[in-house]
């Protein structure tokens, strides 16, 4: 029994990650949790003191919430019907990112998936601030489905690493999870911008292949790239259909989180994209 987490603001965006999900786990058993998060439109002490259940003032978006949810539901049993998959619905005064983190410790969420809003530019960065916050204070996967993306059975994954991190067996276990019930080859690869690996990074690297010995796997080098171009050639140049990246402080991918940067590197993925939280100890 998995336990999967969808964030939703009832947009075209937000149902097409829920679509995503319900095909993308669709032979598996799973409760889906629905979550939409709101907050009042003025400040009051009583919020504070106890959310809207404390409020002697009715707020119009407790109904909206409400209604948005039961609405989303009917949708999903109507056009969805699995036996396999039950559903619950969370109406919450919180901020998304601080309500995804208490659900993930009360209900054993395993993953968060989520629609991205896409970006007007073929270079221009792909995920929207919601998706940027959750990523960056989420304990657990992230999904992130762009608008334009349609469910594709994951046969190949594309997943960039520096070799930099001895990264933990556990971390990685929704890649491999993923892998082995889609029956997917995993291709490791990285970007050789000026010298040999290390000896740490050699290590890190055998250690990664012990991780991946139950999976199809391949390690792909190219040279001479920026690693955000390198990574987006070779999305088009190959079919992958899920991009998937360790996600740490300072890393590459909190770099390109930072938005100064995306003007100058862009990265624009139009595949689903899963970032896995990286705890490992990063060695130079």
């Amino acid at each position: 029994m998995k336990n999967i987490l969808i964030p939703t603001d009832f947009s075209p965006n937000a149902w097409n990650a829920i679509r995503y999900a319900l095909q993308f786990f669709k032979e598996e058993t799973v409760t889906f949790y629905l979550l939409h998060t709101y907050t009042p439109a003025f400040y009051r002490m009583d919020y504070m003191l106890g959310g809207p259940a404390f409020s002697a003032i009715p707020d119009v978006g407790v109904n909206i919430s409400l209604a948005g949810l039961e609405r989303t539901l009917n949708d999903i049993q109507k056009q969805f019907s699995n036996p396999k998959h039950s559903f619950e619905t969370v109406s919450a005064f919180n901020l998304l990112t601080d309500e995804i983190n208490e659900l993930a410790q009360q209900k054993g969420i395993e993953m968060v998936v989520m629609g991205t809003k896409g970006a007007t530019g073929a270079k221009q960065f792909f995920l929207g601030s919601n998706t940027i916050f959750v990523i960056r204070k989420a304990k657990i996967p992230v999904l992130a489905i762009p608008e334009k993306s349609k469910y594709r059975k994951v046969s190949n994954i594309l997943f960039p690493t520096g070799y930099w991190s001895r990264y933990k067996i556990a971390e990685l276990q929704s890649l491999l999870e993923m892998a082995k019930t889609n029956k997917a080859k995993i291709t490791v690869f990285h970007v050789k911008e000026e010298y040999d690996l290390t000896e740490q990074q050699e290590n890190h690297k055998m250690h990664l292949k012990k991780c991946l010995k139950k999976v199809p796997y391949q390690f792909t080098e190219i040279q001479e790239k920026l690693m955000p171009n390198a990574i987006l050639d070779h999305i088009e140049g190959n079919d992958f259909q899920l991009l998937v990246m360790m996600n740490r402080g300072h890393s590459f991918f909190e770099r390109l989180l930072i938005k100064q940067n995306i003007d100058q590197i862009g990265f624009h993925v139009q595949i689903p994209f899963l970032v896995l939280p990286d705890t490992s100890k990063v060695i130079h």
